[in-house]
């Protein structure tokens, strides 16, 4: 097959999706066009895509709000799809990319694929007026120019529902990873200044206000006061970063929390004694994933996802969704207990092979095959 593969946030987990699912797609001998957006490229995620090889890469600006430039980031893309294709398919990843990708003129028919990776409408801090607004356009997206939507997660299917998508549109693939590198734990710790007896805690993920890493910090410093020997590992940047910075240097216990993009997230995993995603809302977060994958306990907020990867008190602990920093603290310190740390990251172990990439991007390939037949 002959395909273009769209996204606009290349970073994240959802960047991490999209290089699986291209490389994997080259490598069961399919045609992979890539387009990313550079306005928020991740500088490591442009090398990686580069060092795939793939039939054709193409940057086009797309912004992350709407606005008048999406009118030519449109044309952009059109003009891509007419000087490279013909395609057999065409996938969106992201709001953005998904609606730039399926606004189409009449012509031969391409069955078009979207993959939100969280619908804006998940964010519960977005008011009644934006759900309304944001899930209009997504509604009727889905409905007029749109042959397939991917959800990945049991959660982010049910809200796609409740949008009042046609359910005959909606698929559920759920992410799948590759299993992160267990040798790295000492060249980590060592590199960062952490010593190896330290009980790490760890983020990975975009520092935006959807993955809330200030609820993070703020738990960290309730954290620190009790526990000396807790040190805090964050992986990531985005428009955040500077707040962040100012935010820990701020704090009492700095020295104690490493905020770095050194590391990618599977390079770091094996450092980490447990991963914290304190987001405000997901749909399938590959944090999440890779965690699981790698036998890592879990504190999350209860956001999409999590049910997928998490028993609740088995591999880690569930947190309510809220900006209060006290449950997320207390949960941090529960799980520092020996006894219970033990337990949880034994159960972890024991279900880190339920995550694979193969089987994903399997069901991806059998879903283009069903829209051309």
């Amino acid at each position: 097959m002959r395909l273009l593969e769209v996204l606009e946030p290349s970073g994240g987990g959802s960047g991490r999706h999209f290089l699986d699912l291209c490389r994997g797609l080259q490598a069961r001998g399919h045609l992979v066009h890539a387009v990313y957006s550079p306005v928020r490229a991740d500088r490591r995620f442009v090398e990686e895509l580069a060092a795939l090889n793939l039939a054709g890469i193409h940057a086009v600006a797309m912004m992350r709000m709407p606005g008048l430039s999406d009118f030519s980031a449109w044309w952009a893309l059109r003009a891509v799809m007419r000087r490279a294709g013909p395609f057999d398919i065409i996938h969106g990843h992201s709001s953005k990319a998904g609606a730039l990708s399926r606004i189409r003129l009449p012509g031969p028919h391409v069955p078009r694929v979207y993959t939100p990776h969280a619908f804006r409408t998940m964010d519960p801090g977005l008011g009644a007026m934006g759900r309304t607004l944001f899930g209009a356009i997504e509604k009727v997206l889905a409905r007029g120019f749109t042959d397939r939507l991917i959800c990945v997660s049991a959660d982010e299917y049910a809200h796609a529902c409740a949008l009042g998508m046609p359910r005959e549109k909606l698929s559920l693939i759920v992410n799948g990873v590759a299993t992160p590198p267990a040798g790295s734990r000492g060249a980590v710790r060592a590199a960062l200044g952490i010593p190896e007896d330290a009980l790490l805690f760890g983020f990975v993920g975009r520092l935006t206000h959807q993955k809330a890493p200030e609820r993070l910090v703020a738990a960290f410093e309730r954290l620190a006061e009790r526990e000396p020997h807790a040190r805090l590992l964050m992986i990531g940047d985005g428009e955040m970063q500077e707040a962040l910075r100012g935010q820990i240097d701020a704090g009492r216990h700095a020295s104690r929390i490493h905020l770095t993009n050194d590391f990618t997230g599977p390079q770091a995993m094996a450092a980490m004694d447990a991963l914290v995603v304190p987001s405000r809302y997901e749909a399938m977060s590959y944090a999440m994933l890779e965690a699981a994958a790698a036998g890592k306990p879990l504190i999350l907020s209860d956001v999409g996802g999590a049910s997928t990867v998490l028993t609740d008190g088995e591999n880690g602990l569930l947190v309510a969704n809220g900006d209060d920093p006290a449950p997320l603290a207390e949960a941090m310190l529960a799980l520092s207990l020996p006894g219970r740390l033990a337990a949880c990251t034994e159960a972890a172990r024991a279900r880190s092979r339920d995550y694979g990439l193969t089987r994903m991007i399997g069901e991806t390939e059998a879903l283009y095959r069903s829209l051309l037949a």
